[in-house]
């Protein structure tokens, strides 16, 4: 219909404007799309939408998980505001929304030793310089050692790696770019790796496939691969677990909230903040080991 039309059509103008001026990542904008495509669906024409319909969401929606609520609710209230912002709509009704209450959930966390059996699982499996396993235990060095994300890790250009300092330049989301410090175990394993990679790609870690580098979900399954060799159950690995795990283990050793921010790539602190919740039995044994108090 030609309401339908013109809410579309508002639609990609919002979504083109978070590409434009915050630098949305590919993955954000798709999860848009669809958050707003399933608000269409419940209410037709979302421009003309008011207080009521979408108050009436939240029955609508009452099957999702608060988070998967959230996340809608959020991506209709940015379309508001930008239907306000660009005189689209003199009121925006958005207020009406649900305001479901999450609770971020707490990263699945490998431990040291953990850890430790993957790394020498992988390093005896590179005893040989095969290929195939010096690449693997290199993507291993960088999720745990770099806390890299997938996406960043598979897409890493060749350039990205410099001949001297000991850091990588990574794009990560919505474009931002970092600094991201390399190990020197890291930095010699990506040495062995640079040693028996083939090919001109200009990535890091080159694949046939269309992308042209290595697919989130080949690393996915060579770490879970790898899991298994190590004796280490599968379901709890990931590539986001070794990120986690990176996170986790630098504040239990006193790295500071906002270095780990930094290096993480993180743009609002509080998402680092997580960690602290994670580490939280470590502070409480800090507090009562070193408090004046403590023995009192």
């Amino acid at each position: 219909m030609a309401g339908g039309a013109a809410g579309a059509s508002h639609a990609e103008r919002f979504l083109a404007m978070l590409a434009a001026e915050r630098g949305a990542a590919a993955n954000t904008l798709a999860a848009y799309r669809r958050d707003l495509a399933a608000a269409e669906e419940a209410l037709g024409d979302l421009a003309a939408a008011d207080g009521d319909s979408l108050a009436a969401l939240g029955d609508a929606w009452s099957g999702l998980a608060a988070s998967s609520l959230a996340r809608r609710c959020s991506a209709l209230r940015q379309f508001f505001g930008f239907l306000v912002d660009e005189g689209l709509r003199s009121d925006d009704p958005s207020a009406a929304l649900p305001r479901p209450r999450t609770q971020r959930p707490l990263p699945r966390l490998l431990s040291h030793d953990e850890v430790e059996r993957f790394l020498v699982t992988a390093e005896a499996e590179a005893a040989g310089e095969r290929s195939d396993a010096v690449r693997l235990l290199t993507l291993l060095e960088l999720l745990y050692g770099s806390g890299l994300r997938a996406t960043e890790l598979v897409s890493l250009p060749l350039a990205a790696v410099p001949r001297d300092a000991p850091f990588l330049h990574v794009t990560g989301k919505g474009g931002q770019q970092r600094m991201v410090p390399v190990s020197g175990r890291a930095r010699a394993v990506l040495s062995r790796w640079l040693a028996v990679r083939r090919g001109n790609s200009k990535f890091l870690f080159p694949s046939s496939g269309e992308s042209g580098h290595l697919t989130r979900v080949r690393l996915f399954q060579l770490l879970r691969g790898l899991a298994v060799r190590a004796g280490i159950d599968p379901t709890r690995v990931s590539p986001h677990v070794l990120r986690h795990a990176f996170a986790t283990h630098l504040l239990e050793g006193g790295a500071d909230l906002r270095v780990l921010q930094m290096l993480l790539g993180h743009a609002d602190i509080a998402t680092t903040q997580i960690y602290t919740h994670v580490d939280s039995a470590r502070l409480v044994a800090l507090v009562n080991a070193r408090h004046p108090l403590a023995g009192a």
